[in-house]
């Protein structure tokens, strides 16, 4: 395979991704793919906004975070975000203690 064609099937795996998560799964949470997955949208967003900056596109983090979700954070949660249980947050808490130094 070409590296082109690498590229394209990469970004339609990416595009594919993102509208797993912004539409067809807006009932996950971040929370639960941070405890299961150990990434979640934001994470997704702030790769973007590295990957735009490494090529020398100034982009902020609420930039990259627009970009990815297709709305502001304040809509996304406003439409999508629950509160995580106290179970979440210690799943959450025990999970990134374990992992603490580890780039996520």
């Amino acid at each position: 395979m070409d590296e082109q064609t690498r590229i394209e099937l990469e970004a339609a795996a990416f595009r594919r991704l993102q509208q797993h998560l912004m539409q067809d799964r807006t009932d996950v949470q971040n929370i639960d793919m941070m405890n299961l997955a150990g990434f979640c949208r934001n994470c997704l967003s702030r790769w973007y906004q590295e990957a735009a900056n490494a090529r020398g596109i100034d982009m902020t983090k609420d930039e990259g975070r627009e970009a990815f979700y297709g709305m502001t954070m304040a809509e996304w949660k406003a439409n999508y975000q629950t509160d995580a249980s106290t179970e979440q947050q210690a799943d959450f808490k025990a999970a990134f203690e374990a992992n603490v130094g580890k780039d996520g």
